[in-house]
C-alpha cells in the first residue's frame, strides 16, 4: 500500500484548531495544487457531529470561493475533525486561515437557513442530515479557540 501522508502525522503531537500545508503537487503541465489540513478539533478528544459537519461543509464549498482565489475542494476527514482543502498553487496558511476564519465568522453569527446551499433531495446525498444550529455552535468554537497557523503551537491566535 501507498503511504498517506495523514496516517503518518503524530495525531497526539497536534494542537487543533490550526491549518497545516500538507503539500504540494505539481502536475505534467506544470500546475501546482496545495492540500492543507484544515483542523478544526483536538484528535482523538472529540468530533463535529455528522449533521453540522455536513452544514459546515457545504457552508465552506460556497463561502471559501468567495474569500480566497483557487479552491477546487474542500471535503470534510472521515474523522470528523475538520477538512482537507485542496486549492490551485500556493495559497499561504496565514491566507487560508484568514479565509476559514471570515467563513466560520459569516456562519456562527450571520447565516440563516436559506443561506445553506444544497439542502434539498436534487442537490445533495443526504439532504436530512444537516444542522445550522450545531454548525453555528462548532463554528464559534473554533474562533473562541483561534486558528493557528502551526499544526504544533499556538501561533498567531
Amino acid at each position: 500500500m501507498a503511504d498517506v501522508e495523514s496516517f503518518t502525522l503524530d495525531h497526539t503531537a497536534v494542537i487543533a484548531p490550526y491549518v497545516r500545508l500538507i503539500g504540494t503537487e505539481t502536475g505534467p503541465r506544470g500546475d501546482v495544487i496545495s492540500n492543507f489540513d484544515v483542523r478544526f478539533v483536538q484528535p482523538n478528544e472529540g468530533e463535529i457531529p455528522t449533521a453540522g459537519i455536513h452544514t459546515i461543509e457545504h457552508m465552506l464549498a460556497s463561502l471559501l470561493r468567495d474569500r480566497m482565489d483557487g479552491v477546487i475542494d474542500i471535503s470534510p476527514f472521515g474523522c470528523r475533525t475538520g477538512f482537507h482543502l485542496i486549492a490551485w498553487g500556493e495559497p499561504a496558511v496565514p491566507d487560508v486561515v484568514a479565509a476559514i476564519a471570515s467563513s466560520l465568522r459569516f456562519i456562527a453569527e450571520e447565516a440563516v437557513e436559506s443561506d445553506v446551499p444544497g439542502v434539498d433531495a436534487y442537490s445533495c446525498g443526504n439532504y436530512r442530515d444537516h444542522s445550522l444550529h450545531t454548525a453555528r455552535e462548532w463554528s464559534a468554537h473554533v474562533l473562541r479557540q483561534g486558528i493557528s497557523t502551526d499544526a504544533f503551537a499556538r501561533i498567531g491566535v
